[in-house]
């Protein structure tokens, strides 16, 4: 060890190795052979520093905006980012023991600790406290002193660096300096010592272990009235600057002065070979271990629970973001985040007591009741008052000022290894006087909302704690009301984790209230959270007896927090029971510009009142929206709800119209919806990949839309609606949900007595009856729409009604019908002049003269459909003949040709049409097998029926069964292929 020490000082001494080296305490910079390469920026600096901080960490690119910029960076903060990322990487290029690397999230820089100054300090230092040799521990700790090059991250750039970061490493240093100090007073250096000290103080004259050490170091030297004179000067500064007289520690060292009695031997700050230090140096009450005055450690968590459940990952990442692999120290803060309920004191207190061996100093609490009832809030003065006093601090010796308080609070926790868990805090400026700035210590804080002004200014680490998954919800459960219970009743297990949203508290105010009736079952308690339909009691089963148990009283402190526009917005929210919400919807609902609405949605994603689950996509959990439900009956009138809830339905009716308009489709419901109310913002739709994009992630919003227009009497919006989104219910959607909206847009077009919007909700429920193989219930609708159409005179309506039917011929292999079917709907839409419907017609007969074995006549039918689509550009009307045409050369046997047409009617049914494009993948995979391509054949029916089964489940049965046979019997010979327009 002595031999590895010696050369680790004569390597720190050189100031040089072999290869490259960083740089941060001083200016930040990049050597290599003890010359300068760069950075150029202070900015490009600061990126450099926060990567080395942690090196072979991601550093998300949050984290380095807001130590470039603050709490609010510029919009083109990442592309800078993303420059300065690059122009470090060609910096770093000539060196492959520094590797710059892109995470999911942020940067790595993976580099070796001995080649960042800071970290071989850190390493130096960490072996010298463990050095039995005074003179060899000297030697180590002089040699970290020697990379110092002035203030640490000197020409970085923003406030991260001088506030942030270098008070805390400046800390490491006088702390390596105290240590030194008592080593060399231990060797007989008192003169030196004594000079050394002197400057220091100059620079820190409230620094009590420099005071110590210097009268110390000036009596052993014969000073004895100058030790006297540096106790009057620095009593005189604390009276005058602090209003306290000095630490305990140095009045004794004092009183053993005028006494004439020699001072015990020095310690270094952390301990010695002599045994642990007396304590830190900024108390007034003695250290927490050895001595007289020996603290009590305070022990100040509140009781863990036996049942605390799951939680696995957000334990591992509370260890990983506190502890890091190569065991340097943690200054900065943590903060668990989450909604009113979701468990996050239960899991920092959990966690606080599993890792209590780490911090032997102790652990503080305090509850800052920023969220609780209006009187309640804990102002950090108190707060720091509760901790002095824990600390054992006579009230007398505390100062009269908050300023004053934090200083002696913090000095205290010097040199201390201490947990502090501020619990339930309102914003960064509560917490910033409670955080400590000295290694070792962790501050453990838990909030409703993000503290991103801590994220900034303090480089605070976060985790954010989302909602159970009903395997989690279960899990508690189990524990709480036991295995057989939970087990006796699966299906009202299931109903209680839907009904509690996965959030934690609800689940366990349920399993209370089941456990005080344990003779009643489950189901019994499943009736009382159905409640009776009516908002108001939606939250009354939630209820454990006391405020911190009662769901609407827990939600209600979060929401009190708010501004009066976000919790506007956060009550208007309610009207709607979906579960997510774009930012034009939002704006829509609230009739304010989106730049507005987008400040809103991020206040209540701060209060965690809201997730964004992607850019600009808000989700919450149902209790939170039977809440805001609750809510807006309460404080909004009927006329602002209704008013609102047009707003709303506007936005989703007209949206959904231009994506509508922007797809290609087989058929399109005419509208003519009234202008959108005054406030309407619409979605950015303008091409059909984003219109696709768009209705796929609104689909159940939509959804929901339909249904909540109908009930609350829009029903032109409920018809209109559930036309505009045809091409997405009749492609893209399971066909139950199809059957049920266009249930719902046919009562509505009959309550108005519609009865052209009536025949178009009965051809749309007719073809989702199809899908699902109702085929009666199917030809009905049809046949009413057909009467509906005749009585307004519209032909073309006629011939799409026949279409369908035609369609239904086919499927019961009454192929002459279904002919005769078709060329009565081409002569309707000759009629009409309906050319597109027209050509889609004599695709169709050309299909039944397929089916008919007039294969001549088939093609040639086909071929008409086809000039006819190109000359329109009707690519669904194209894509169908192709399909039609790939079939009949299938009946020829021409197997390859049948392979060939099929995948152009694929290129436009992919995204957006998958329906359609199942049954075309259903005809290639037959053909594949038929022209002896048995593997590509069988995968292809494999996907066909994947994509059959999801979305028209009436006919995945005979093609599962087609499926199952071909390990065995692959088969050349297809089922003959049904008709599809």
């Amino acid at each position: 060890m002595a031999a590895r020490s010696r050369g680790r000082e004569q390597e720190a001494e050189t100031g040089t190795r072999e290869g490259v080296e960083f740089r941060l305490l001083g200016p930040v910079g990049v050597w290599d052979a003890g010359r300068l390469l760069g950075p150029s920026t202070a900015q490009q600096r600061t990126v450099l520093a926060m990567l080395l901080l942690e090196p072979g960490r991601p550093v998300p690119v949050t984290r380095l905006e807001t130590g470039l910029w603050g709490a609010e960076p510029p919009d083109s903060s990442r592309n800078a980012i993303q420059g300065h990322i690059s122009r470090l990487r060609r910096l770093l290029a000539p060196f492959p023991e520094a590797a710059l690397t892109t995470s999911a999230h942020g940067y790595c820089l993976t580099v070796a600790r001995e080649r960042v100054d800071l970290h071989r300090f850190r390493d130096l230092v960490r072996e010298a406290g463990g050095e039995p040799e005074p003179e060899r521990a000297t030697g180590l700790l002089r040699a970290a002193l020697t990379l110092w090059q002035g203030t640490p991250l000197a020409d970085a750039a923003g406030r991260w660096a001088a506030d942030v970061v270098a008070p805390g490493l400046e800390e490491e240093r006088l702390t390596a300096l105290e240590r030194l100090a008592a080593l060399d007073l231990r060797q007989g250096r008192h003169q030196e010592v004594a000079a050394e000290l002197v400057a220091l103080l100059g620079e820190h004259p409230l620094r009590e272990r420099l005071v110590s050490l210097l009268m110390t170091a000036l009596l052993r030297d014969d000073r004895r009235t100058e030790a006297l004179a540096v106790f009057r000067r620095v009593r005189r500064r604390f009276a005058e600057d602090l209003g306290i007289e000095p630490g305990e520690e140095l009045q004794r060292l004092h009183q053993a002065i005028l006494a004439g009695h020699e001072p015990p031997a020095a310690a270094a700050p952390g301990g010695s070979p002599d045994g642990p230090s007396g304590g830190p140096s900024g108390g007034p009450s003695g250290g927490p271990s050895g001595g007289p005055a020996a603290l009590a450690v305070p022990r100040h968590l509140p009781p863990d629970t036996e049942l605390f459940t799951a939680r696995v990952e957000e334990l591992a990442a509370l260890d990983r973001l506190t502890l890091p692999p190569d065991g340097s120290p943690v200054l900065a803060p943590c903060v668990i985040t989450g909604t009113g309920g979701v468990g996050k004191t239960t899991l920092a207190v959990h966690w606080g007591h599993r890792v209590r061996d780490r911090f032997p100093d102790g652990q503080l609490y305090v509850n800052l009741h920023g969220f609780g009832p209006t009187h309640g809030l804990r102002p950090p003065a108190e707060a720091v008052r509760l901790f002095l006093d824990a600390l054992q601090v006579p009230p007398q010796h505390i100062p009269a000022t908050l300023e004053a308080q934090v200083g002696l609070y913090r000095s205290l926790l010097a040199e201390r290894r201490m947990l502090i868990l501020l619990d339930n805090a309102l914003d960064s400026d509560q917490v910033r006087p409670l955080l400590p700035n000295t290694p070792g210590c962790l501050a453990l804080i838990t909030s409703r909302a993000e503290l991103t002004g801590l994220v900034a200014a303090e480089g605070a680490h976060t985790l954010s704690l989302g909602l159970f998954s009903p395997a989690q919800s279960r899990e508690l459960l189990t524990r709480r009301l036991g295995v057989d219970k939970v087990g006796a009743e699966p299906r009202a297990v299931d109903d209680i984790v839907s009904r509690c949203a996965g959030l934690p508290l609800a689940l366990a105010i349920v399993a209370a209230r089941a456990n005080e009736r344990p003779a009643f079952p489950l189901g019994t308690l499943v009736s009382d959270l159905a409640g009776e339909g009516d908002s108001s009691e939606d939250l009354d089963v939630f209820d454990g007896g006391d405020a911190a148990t009662n769901m609407r009283t827990v939600l209600s402190w979060s929401y009190r927090a708010l501004s009066p526009d976000a919790a506007r917005l956060f009550r208007l929210r309610g009207l709607l029971p979906a579960p997510e919400i774009f930012t034009a919807a939002a704006a829509s609902l609230a009739g304010i510009p989106v730049p507005r609405a987008r400040r809103l949605l991020t206040e209540l994603t701060r209060a965690n009142l809201a997730t964004e689950r992607t850019p600009g996509r808000y989700g919450w959990h149902d209790l939170l929206r039977a809440y805001a439900e609750e809510l807006t009956r309460l404080h909004d009138s009927a006329a602002e709800r209704r008013e609102a809830l047009h707003r709303l339905l506007d936005h989703y009716l007209h949206s959904a119209r231009v994506g509508d308009r922007l797809l290609d489709l087989l058929h399109r419901v005419p509208l003519t919806p009234p202008p959108p109310r005054p406030g309407v913002v619409l979605a950015r739709i303008t091409d059909p990949a984003q219109s696709r994009a768009w209705f796929a992630q609104e689909h159940r919003t939509l959804l929901a839309a339909i249904r909540h227009a109908a009930r609350s009497g829009f029903d032109v919006h409920a018809w209109q609606l559930a036309g505009a989104c045809w091409g997405f219910l009749s492609q893209d959607v399971r066909s139950d949900d199809q059957a049920a909206i266009f249930t719902i847009a046919m009562e509505a077009a009959s309550r108005l007595g519609d009865r052209a919007a009536e025949a178009h909700a009965r051809v749309g429920l007719a073809h989702a009856f199809t899908r699902l193989g109702r085929d009666e219930d199917g030809e009905s609708h049809l046949r009413r729409a057909r009467e509906l159409f005749a009585g307004l005179g519209d032909p073309a309506g006629e011939a799409l009604c026949l279409i369908y039917l035609s369609v239904l011929m086919d499927r019961h292999d009454q192929y002459a019908d279904g002919l005769a079917l078709s060329e009565e709907a081409l002569r309707l839409c000759r009629a009409a002049g309906d050319r597109a419907g027209e050509g889609r017609v004599l695709n169709n007969i050309g299909w039944f003269h397929a089916q008919l074995g007039a294969y001549e006549e088939a093609l040639r039918r086909c071929e008409e459909a086809l000039a006819i689509h190109r000359e329109l550009t009707d690519l669904p009307g194209e894509s169908a003949t192709l399909d039609s045409m790939g079939h009949i050369h299938h009946l020829l046997g021409q197997y390859e040709e049948a392979i060939a047409y099929y995948p152009r009617s694929l290129a436009w049914r992919g995204g957006g049409k998958r329906a359609l494009g199942a049954r075309t993948l259903r005809r290639l995979g037959e053909a594949q097998l038929a022209a002896g391509r048995l593997r590509e054949g069988g995968e292809t029916l494999r996907q066909a029926l994947a994509l059959i089964s999801e979305l028209a489940p009436g006919d995945a049965e005979a093609l599962r069964a087609r499926v199952a046979s071909l390990p065995d019997a692959p088969g050349t010979h297809p089922p003959r292929p049904r008709a599809r327009t």
